[in-house]
């Protein structure tokens, strides 16, 4: 088996896994619809995700460094396929939590794992395209499964069972047998079950920086679509969520010629000026506005700034990828629920559009801070060695 053969069934297992996490998007009105629930109850199903995912990055982002890659992938897999499954038999909010926080710990496992194999399997020597292939694999994936689901409703009509469920429940147990019979390339080691995140030194700014963006895309994801509902408009839901993701993975080839600082500045300048222009189509009612923000906040998650701090996390801790990896999601998906559960809260309170404008608000004064201080710390050995 080629190296190439193994990689590709790698990053359609990646993509698979994530392309189950938003296959529900478009429905979460729906879900919140049975049980009679408001904006807050939908933000906080949407973030259950990260209730199952945060535990795992936690305490088990270096499981694969014991029992091998090729397990949590294949239980990442299942997860998906049993999260929809519960979704098509009992569709509720309250299945929807269930479902949030099993596709989270799949997550969690599935992507430390992930990143981890496919240096192994490509080589040292490789390890950023790893990081590149692995950023497009997931990209796809969660942008994909919504807008699958919104293709699906739009041909079918509505549908607690649309087409996209069923590809998923085809394919997600198919590849999960695949998935063992991967090379083993990875060593596995005699450490405990149970290990911690790894934070590489001078890697900081890359984590608040992917808190940032994926608050960016939280938004865009759950709050976003209540708005477009709001408007009759809520048939766009599944394409405002694919291209929050997809444009990002278009970027990337263009990320990895610049290095990680420079996608990262880059992405610093693209994160609230995309979602002003969101905010302003929002404010105007104006579709075009809103998907020509979404493009711009894709481009700085999941294109510069994503890319740019797997790949630094990575380089810098060779022997604790996985663990590496696991540190670099606690940032990113602080950043992802709970400024999104805040604004919840907030539009039930005073309204969408009221809880988007100061989200923007937070959004750019959290970024001219975290630009200072990235400045600063630049800037500090420089005036030290030429003192």
């Amino acid at each position: 088996m080629t190296k190439r053969i193994p990689a590709f069934l790698l990053a359609t297992a990646l993509f698979t896994v994530t392309f189950a996490v938003n296959l529900q998007a478009p429905l979460y009105e729906t879900y919140a619809a049975t049980s009679d629930v408001g904006a807050t109850a939908v933000t906080i199903a949407f973030a259950a995700y990260v209730g199952g995912l945060m535990p795992t990055l936690f305490l088990l982002g270096g499981l694969s460094d014991r029992i091998g890659r090729r397990i949590p992938i294949a239980m990442a897999l299942l997860l998906g396929a049993g999260a929809t499954m519960l979704l098509v038999q009992a569709p509720s909010w309250v299945s929807l939590v269930i479902a949030r926080l099993l596709l989270g710990i799949g997550t969690g496992l599935a992507t430390t794992a992930g990143t981890a194999y496919m240096t192994e399997i490509l080589g040292e020597t490789r390890a950023r395209n790893a990081a590149l292939i692995v950023t497009s694999a997931t990209s796809l994936g969660f942008g994909g499964g919504a807008l699958a689901t919104g293709i699906s409703l739009g041909l079918q009509g509505p549908s607690l069972m649309p087409v996209s469920y069923i590809v998923l429940l085809l394919v997600a147990p198919l590849l999960a047998l695949i998935a063992f019979t991967l090379p083993r390339v990875d060593r596995p080691k005699p450490v405990s079950v149970l290990r911690l995140p790894v934070f590489p030194k001078g890697t900081w700014i890359f984590g608040c920086a992917m808190a940032l963006a994926w608050s960016t895309t939280g938004m865009t994801i759950a709050v976003v679509p209540l708005e477009l509902a709001a408007n009759d408009l809520g048939g766009w839901t599944g394409l405002v969520i694919f291209l929050a993701i997809f444009v990002g993975f278009l970027c990337q080839p263009v990320a990895r010629r610049m290095n990680n600082t420079q996608s990262l500045a880059l992405g610093f300048a693209l994160i609230p000026l995309g979602f002003l222009v969101l905010l302003a189509g929002v404010w105007s009612h104006i579709l075009g506005l809103v998907l020509i923000g979404t493009c711009i906040t894709s481009a700085a998650s999941y294109g510069f700034s994503y890319l740019a701090a797997l790949s630094e996390v990575t380089s810098r801790a060779p022997q604790d990828r996985a663990r590496a990896t696991a540190g670099l999601f606690v940032y990113a998906y602080f950043g992802f629920s709970l400024p999104v559960i805040a604004s919840g809260a907030l539009a039930d309170w005073l309204g969408l559009l009221v809880a988007m404008i100061v989200f923007a608000m937070a959004q750019i004064l959290v970024t001219i801070i975290l630009v200072r201080l990235w400045w600063r710390r630049s800037a500090t050995p420089a005036l030290s060695v030429g003192a």
